[in-house]
């Protein structure tokens, strides 16, 4: 049993490498989304390059793809709870840096393209425990409107989701491999944003519209 839920794993990979972003822009606007501010697949930059229904339909995509990592190892292998963690992570990993999106630099060396893995990680949370986006979802919203920064709100979802099975753990509801996931997923989404992290430290970090009109009304005479 434990050689067949193996299977699942690059299964959960490569489902999470589905460059979502990448095909609703395209197929929306003909653009390629790589090309457009951040370069990143996800939801927020989707939505830049296309519009918020864009960013929308993108965001549901890759929610789906990290609860369906889940379900392969739960459900179609019947996998191990430490299988079913293992395609949760490689879930996010195949988002940011997706096997579909592989690359040459400048040096001729190659790299994986992808997003930052807020969704995914929402979708692996939401497949591990369906009310997690009860959760999730009201703590990402209030981080992204008070305080204005889409890179904190994707760690947010990753640090939430590391809160909530922690505590199941604790309570001994469900493994503390999930809870490990969350944690993994912390670092795995942080490291994607180190970019925008080093933007934040510096003070040149982009803020939401929303908050620059009411804080900085002036600015938009």
């Amino acid at each position: 049993m434990i050689m067949v839920g193996l299977i699942s794993i690059p299964l959960a990979y490569l489902i999470g490498s589905i460059p979502s972003g990448l095909l609703v822009v395209k197929l929306i606007t003909g653009k390629d989304v790589r090309d457009i501010e951040s370069g990143r697949t996800g939801g927020t930059n989707a939505m830049r390059a296309a519009g918020p229904l864009a960013g929308l339909f993108t965001a549901i995509l890759d929610i789906s793809k990290g609860a369906a990592a889940i379900w392969v190892g739960q459900s179609l292998f019947s996998s191990p709870e430490w299988v079913v963690a293992i395609n949760g992570l490689l879930a996010i990993l195949g988002h940011n840096y997706s096997a579909f999106l592989i690359e040459k630099d400048a040096d001729g060396k190659l790299h994986f393209r992808g997003g930052a893995g807020g969704a995914t990680t929402l979708g692996v949370a939401i497949g591990l425990w369906l009310n997690s986006w009860i959760v999730i979802l009201p703590i990402a919203f209030l981080v992204y409107l008070f305080i204005g920064y889409a890179s904190i709100t994707t760690i947010s979802i990753a640090l939430s989701t590391m809160g909530i099975f922690t505590v199941k753990a604790i309570n001994g509801v469900m493994p503390w491999v999930y809870a490990f996931l969350g944690a993994a997923a912390v670092v795995t989404v942080s490291i994607a944003l180190k970019p925008n992290l080093k933007r934040l430290k510096e003070g040149t970090e982009r803020r939401v519209q929303l908050l620059a009109r009411i804080f900085h009304p002036k600015n938009f005479k």
